[in-house]
């Protein structure tokens, strides 16, 4: 609807299983998203790794062992997708929230818990520098300078600290 009355394309933001909702708008409606935004979203793997999986399935009455219906979830929009992600999530396993980096997909990890992502200072500031980018020239984060102390590499080695 924002999108008919405006005729500008919308940028999607979802926060854990809201961000899979935000995912497959954007894949279903690509013409009309400008780029999607998730924090701590499990859309990759084995979703047994979160703590939350026992849950989903009795709230939704779905199986989350649905081997083509987790495939098509891995799958990027066809839009810019950003996934802030944290390794001290503690619901969502981090490695679930990494996608496959391409010119128009990327992962930055932040410092923060599952509930803290939505309102952690580094990640919002990530959203807003997501955001303030303009319709058409997306391009990815830069973690150089002082941001390199607030955004870790998210595909470093267990043992790098940076």
């Amino acid at each position: 609807q924002i999108h008919a009355d405006t005729g500008r394309k919308i940028s999607l933001i979802g926060w854990s299983l809201g961000g899979v909702y935000a995912r497959e708008f954007a894949k279903a409606l690509p013409k009309h998203i400008r780029s999607v935004i998730t924090l701590g979203t499990p859309f990759a793997g084995d979703p047994k790794a979160t703590n939350a999986w026992k849950l989903y399935e009795f709230a939704s009455g779905h199986k989350i062992d649905n081997p083509d219906m987790l495939a098509h979830l891995k799958e990027a929009p066809p839009v810019p997708t950003t996934s802030i992600l944290s390794r001290s999530d503690g619901v969502v396993s981090w490695p679930l929230s990494m996608q496959e980096e391409s010119k128009r997909a990327e992962n930055i990890e932040v410092i923060a818990s599952h509930v803290g992502l939505g309102m952690h200072p580094a990640a919002l500031y990530a959203v807003a520098d997501r955001l303030a980018q303009p319709e058409g020239k997306w391009k990815k984060f830069d973690r150089s300078g002082w941001k390199q102390w607030f955004y870790r590499d998210p595909f470093r080695s267990a043992d790098q600290v940076f």
